[in-house]
């Protein structure tokens, strides 16, 4: 379980992320995240919150964000939120670090997605861009559906998709949750 101060870091990604308010800090109404992503980092894949806010405000470094179909390049001081149900990813668009800290409203299952995500890529279970196999992911995003989607197919569609996959990935063994092999945690010491 995620606490306050806790470092989890995403080698496919190059993101590494400290917690600054949990949703147990805020009774579920917020997280609080601070974002140091490597130069030529990115977050797995373009995606919606369709019930959360995302606020992104540059500590450091140049953040690219694309919303929507607009893409803009954010500096310190720079502050943007996405709204639920807005389409957007993000990148590292400088050659040295970017910080950024990003809050989350409400919290929903947010925490226990990162969590889960990065120890899967910390144990090597994801592609280069971060992604585990289909049938993994299935079970993630079944469970994780009210905090996480993709942009496309349809929710209606994606949900049918999930619903069908995500038994066979229980069958051989995949969970919603992820924990991480001993010796390879995806939380950083302090």
């Amino acid at each position: 379980m995620i606490r306050t101060g806790d470092t989890i870091h995403n080698p496919a990604t190059g993101e590494r992320i400290t917690f600054v308010a949990t949703s147990r800090d805020t009774d579920g109404e917020a997280v609080v995240i601070d974002t140091i992503v490597e130069p030529h980092g990115f977050v797995a894949a373009a995606h919606v919150h369709p019930y959360q806010s995302e606020r992104f405000a540059v500590v450091e470094g140049k953040l690219g964000l694309k919303v929507g179909r607009e893409k803009r390049t954010l500096g310190p001081g720079e502050v943007v939120t996405v709204e639920p149900g807005k389409t957007h990813h993000f990148w590292n668009a400088d050659e040295g670090e970017v910080r950024f800290v990003c809050e989350i409203r409400p919290a929903l299952q947010f925490e226990a997605l990162l969590e889960t995500m990065f120890a899967l890529a910390a144990d090597g279970k994801t592609n280069a861009k971060g992604m585990p196999n289909l049938l993994r992911l299935a079970v993630i995003a079944n469970h994780h559906f009210d905090t996480v989607r993709l942009p496309f197919p349809p929710a209606w569609m994606q949900k049918a998709g999930l619903v069908m996959g995500a038994p066979f990935g229980r069958l051989v063994g995949y969970r919603p949750t992820y924990e991480p092999e001993a010796g390879v945690p995806a939380l950083v010491a302090g």
